[in-house]
């Protein structure tokens, strides 16, 4: 099959017609989507905003990144932040580490700057919960007598769990 020039310069094979030739009526979905939500997603980060809330304790660390979370990045560079209010005056005074951790991410100057705003984390971590260890069986029947007058049902299952805790503290000697 012989080769033939298109006016784009481009050539293709004879005989070999265009994916849109093929199928008038046709259209990938993907370009048309790409279309409407390329300047949206633009206008809201991006991309990067995606990333770097995925990779959120990989960039800032532990300590850092259970106390705080990034709402919003803007086309100036500005990285609003929600934070602990804990931590927020420690923040303010590590924005320019925050800052540069964040660039060092990307590989390029992301972030200009921050906007912290104080109060709950939308993701707050769940609080842990200790599970306590499965008592010997004399200590599970004492602590079942010193519960025993106890009336209430939530309470007394409250203080139990509560009993658990100890007991396995005062066996490991914490």
């Amino acid at each position: 099959m012989g080769r033939e020039r298109r006016d784009d310069g481009t050539a293709r094979v004879a005989g070999a017609r265009a994916e849109s030739e093929r199928r008038p009526g046709m259209r990938a979905a993907g370009v048309a989507a790409a279309r409407v939500a390329g300047p949206i997603v633009a206008r809201r980060g991006g991309g990067a905003l995606g990333r770097l809330k995925a990779e959120w304790a990989a960039v800032l660390g532990a300590e850092l990144a259970a106390a705080t979370w990034p709402a919003a990045l803007g086309r100036d560079g500005a990285l609003k932040l929600h934070v602990a209010s804990s931590i927020a005056l420690d923040l303010q005074h590590r924005a320019p580490l925050v800052i540069e951790r964040i660039n060092l991410f990307f590989g390029r100057a992301l972030v200009t700057r921050l906007l912290l705003v104080q109060g709950p984390l939308p993701l707050a971590a769940p609080p842990a919960t200790a599970i306590p260890e499965a008592l010997a069986p004399e200590e599970a029947k004492a602590l079942d007598r010193r519960l025993g007058d106890v009336a209430d049902p939530g309470l007394r299952a409250a203080l139990a769990g509560l009993g658990r805790l100890v007991l396995a503290r005062v066996r490991r000697g914490d």
